[in-house]
């Protein structure tokens, strides 16, 4: 069960990486292109923001550890954030300005929990005893 649990928390996590880029992206195409990018971009946001309630757990049911599990539960509040900093847009632009920031600190620790599930995808090398 846990090499299972382990194997789902690294797709999971490289999909979550992925998924991230995606949303820059829309993001972009909103600025850039037509208004659709930013529906497309919200109605992402909202649904990624479960994937790191499933890596939390998944992570746990893996043994990866606590220090992993608890990153996944910061994702999620910086997700919640997102929508705070969005809402806060015409009473405190200078607040709301942080919303592409914390994204980019969500992909940061999006890019250590998938390393970290990397890492862990294996067991360590023995050492030889002399």
């Amino acid at each position: 069960m846990r090499s299972i649990a382990r194997t789902i928390h690294l797709i999971v996590a490289c999909l979550f990486v992925a998924a991230l880029f995606v949303q820059v992206f829309l993001a972009g195409l909103g600025v850039f292109s037509t208004t659709a990018g930013f529906t497309t971009h919200v109605g992402v946001g909202y649904s990624l923001s479960l994937l790191p309630i499933v890596l939390a757990v998944v992570g746990l049911l893996g043994v990866l550890g606590r220090r992993l599990a608890l990153l996944a539960v910061l994702e999620f509040f910086l997700f919640l954030l997102q929508s705070v900093f969005v809402a806060m847009r015409t009473s405190a632009p200078e607040v709301a300005a942080l919303h592409p920031v914390n994204g980019f600190v969500i992909l940061l620790i999006a890019l250590l929990i998938a390393r970290k599930s990397w890492a862990a995808r294996a067991p360590a090398p023995a050492t030889a005893v002399r």
